[in-house]
């Protein structure tokens, strides 16, 4: 069975959570089988190693769990990108829409050093509000071009594409770190 295969059918859909008309995809049945877990990194590892990426970032919460083990087994610097408010020192803030209402992340401000290539990890995404929302801090100014598809407006992505990961080009910044 392909690992595609495998993930769809191990994700739990939750209907009208957190919200009504909302279906929350749950990734515990995922993370309870760790031969999946262990052929996802493998995957996951094999595409972005030759890459040459510097750092993985993780948004938070979900993020964090396979975002720091891919950081680990990548031997790259992990990075949390955290709800507002949450981390200790100084930090840039970036506010989203969310299917459901609106949000913000932080991360600390000295968390990405100039010309470094960034891979974000979420676990998923919906409308890619979080994931859009941590590329703009990882990479200012106009909002990033993936490689190899036109992003397109934030509506036209509503519910069309769930990935794990987002690469990040380089960004190029001076002084302290990430203007705000």
């Amino acid at each position: 069975m392909l690992l595609s295969q495998k993930l769809l059918a191990a994700i739990r859909n939750v209907p009208d959570y957190p919200t009504p008309g909302i279906v929350f995809k749950d990734i515990t049945p995922v993370l309870a089988d760790p031969a999946l877990v262990t052929e996802i990194i493998t995957e996951l590892v094999t595409f972005y190693k030759p890459l040459q990426i510097d750092a993985v970032a993780g948004v938070e919460a979900r993020g964090f769990i396979l975002g720091s083990v891919l950081a680990h087994e990548l031997q790259k610097p992990f990075i949390p990108i955290r709800k507002a408010g949450k981390l200790p020192f100084e930090t840039i803030k970036q506010e989203y829409d969310l299917e459901y209402g609106t949000a913000a992340i932080e991360m600390h401000i000295d968390a990405i050093k100039p010309q470094w290539k960034v891979l974000i990890h979420d676990d998923l995404l919906a409308t890619g509000g979080t994931a859009g929302a941590a590329a703009g801090r990882a990479h200012p100014g106009p909002r990033p071009s993936w490689p190899g598809r036109d992003p397109g407006p934030a509506g036209a992505r509503r519910g069309r594409r769930r990935r794990r990961c987002q690469y990040v080009r380089p960004v190029q910044r001076g002084g302290r770190g990430i203007p705000a």
